[in-house]
Parts: structure tokens; sequence; C-alpha cells
């Protein structure tokens, strides 16, 4: 079966990059071409969280003279940047300034999961002082008074210091760093409530008020990395499936010159009116149409069909599906 092809679309992978700053012959090198003297960039953001970091990325990025426009990926932590020039946007400096650490996209590279190790470990240091501070706090609720009510107040406080400092890092460094470099993100508030609650309780503790606030302190840490790490989960659940998705995508094929040669060319270097030649058992890496053969299609990875669909001369094909 042969098809000649009107148009090309690129497999995705995912991994981390490395953490050297590329020169501009790098990130060319790195860049995939679209013709029209368009270029993409494909850049790692692993600070990327919340829709607030996406509206600052690509706003800061779309204002670079010769970007076409960015796009942020929250599950995958990628930015796609379209730019045109001989001259290389400085993306890196632009993403610096707003606090995001970027890395060159590398598919070759694997993936591991530390932050997930990290909200674990902060959930369980939280979960551990909130029970603690929570079984102190009943007898407060039930009436103790004088000294014994400050000593549970004063313990409540000493619980509650490391597993501020320990598990409410995660928040608190997000939020300095938006703050250091002149923006807001959504961990912002969550630092300056938890701090204030804290401040709150330490000083009634002090002056030896009635109310003492270190429950719902740390209690609101540990139910904001719950679900931190649910979302975050989920996000990784995703991204592994795109990357199911993107391995089963055809990385090049079998191209027929006009002397009878074939030879083999990657997606992205097949062009419009080439000639392909695709066996059986292989994904058509293209939209295109046939000139010659006819063939069952698998079309299940494209359109959910699982009845195989059986084409022959001048009809169109869609790239993904199997010969």
């Amino acid at each position: 079966m042969s098809c000649c092809a009107p148009g090309a679309e690129m497999a995705l992978d995912f991994g981390d990059a490395a953490s050297v700053l590329p020169s501009s012959a790098e990130i060319r090198l790195a860049s995939r071409f679209l013709g029209d003297n368009l270029c993409q960039t494909d850049l790692s953001v692993p600070a990327v969280h919340c829709a607030l970091c996406i509206q600052t990325i690509e706003t800061a990025l779309a204002k670079l003279e010769h970007v076409e426009g960015a796009r942020v990926n929250l599950s995958t932590r990628r930015v796609s940047i379209r730019w045109r020039g001989a001259e290389v946007p400085p993306f890196f400096a632009t993403l610096a300034r707003l606090g995001y650490q970027a890395h060159l996209f590398d598919p070759q590279t694997g993936t591991k999961d530390k932050t997930l190790s990290q909200l674990i470990r902060a959930v369980a240091v939280s979960g551990f002082a909130t029970g603690n501070i929570m079984l102190l706090s009943v007898s407060v609720w039930s009436g103790a008074e004088g000294a014994t009510r400050d000593l549970f107040h004063w313990v409540s406080a000493l619980i509650a210091i490391p597993a501020l400092a320990f598990a409410g890092g995660i928040y608190f460094r997000s939020a300095w760093n938006a703050l250091r470099h002149g923006r807001m993100n959504m961990d912002v508030p969550i630092a300056v409530g938890i701090s204030l609650a804290y401040a709150m309780s330490l000083y009634e503790t002090i002056n030896h008020g009635d109310h003492a606030y270190f429950d719902a302190s740390v209690s609101l840490l540990f139910f904001l990395l719950i679900g931190r790490t649910l979302d975050h989960v989920m996000r990784e659940r995703a991204r592994t499936a795109v990357d199911g998705l993107s391995r089963l995508a055809a990385r090049g094929a079998i191209v027929l010159r006009d002397d009878a040669t074939r030879d083999y060319l990657p997606v992205g270097e097949i062009e419009p009116g080439m000639h392909l030649l695709i066996a059986a058992g292989e994904r058509i890496p293209v939209d295109g149409m046939v000139l010659r053969g006819t063939s069952d299609l698998d079309c299940a990875l494209v359109s959910g069909e699982s009845k195989p669909r059986t084409v022959g001369s001048g009809e169109r094909v869609q790239a993904g599906t199997l010969n």
C-alpha cells in the first residue's frame, strides 16, 4: 500500500531535560522546523502548577520579538513556543525573570517522580502533627483552664513548628519565589493564611488567651497537601497515558523515490508529495491518500472504531491507523 502525504504530525515523548542552560545553537538544534521559517521549541518547566502560572508564562513569552505564540501544558509541565527568524528569542532569560527554571525538553531522558515522594512525606508529617494537636485540643475544648490550658497550647505550638516548617515548605518556597519575582500564585494566600493562623495562636498562648488555632493551621495544611498529592497523582496518570499513546505513533516510514529506491525517513522529514510504502502491521505516520493497493485498516487508535476499515486506491487515510 502506498500513500501520498499532504502533511506530517510529530509524535510526542516526555522526560526531563539537562540543567545546563543551552546556547542559541543548541536551542535551534533542538527545535523543530515547521516550514515558512517557523520553528517550535519545547521546554520543560517543572515549577508550573496552576492556571496563573500558565497565564504568566504564555503572556510573557508571547511579548517577545519573533515569537508567534506559546502554549503551556500543565499536566506535562511543558511549554511549546513557536517563533520565526534567524535569532533565537530569549526564552530562558524571560522565564528566569519570572522565577521559573526551564530546560530543553529531551524525550530520551527518563523521569523519576521525586515530587510524589516529597508530597507523601509532607502529608505524613502534617497528619501526625494534626492528630496529636487535635488530641491536646480536645482537653481545651472540654474546659481545661489556667496552667493546664497554657501547657497544652505550648505543646501544640512546639508540635506545629516542625510540621509547618517541613510540610508547609512546599507552599512557603513557592510563595516566596513568586513574591520575590513580583508575581502571585495560588500558594501565596495559602502561605499567608497558615502563617497568620500560627502567629495569632502563638500570640494568644503567650498572653494566656483562651483560644489558640494551632489545630486549624496544621489541619488546613494537612488537607491541602492531601488534595495536592491526589492532583499530582492524577496528572501523572494522564501524562503516562499520553506517553503511552505517543509511543504507539509511527516514528517514520519508507519513502519510494522516483528512481525506485527506498529510504526510511523520520516523520519530521516527510514532506507533502512523497510516496510512502506502508507494509502490513505498520502504522501510517501521516495523513494521505492511497495510490495503489487495498488493505484493511485498524482505526481504533484514531476513531475508537473496533471494526477494520477497508480502503483502496483514491481513498484518504489518517495518521495513526494500523495497516
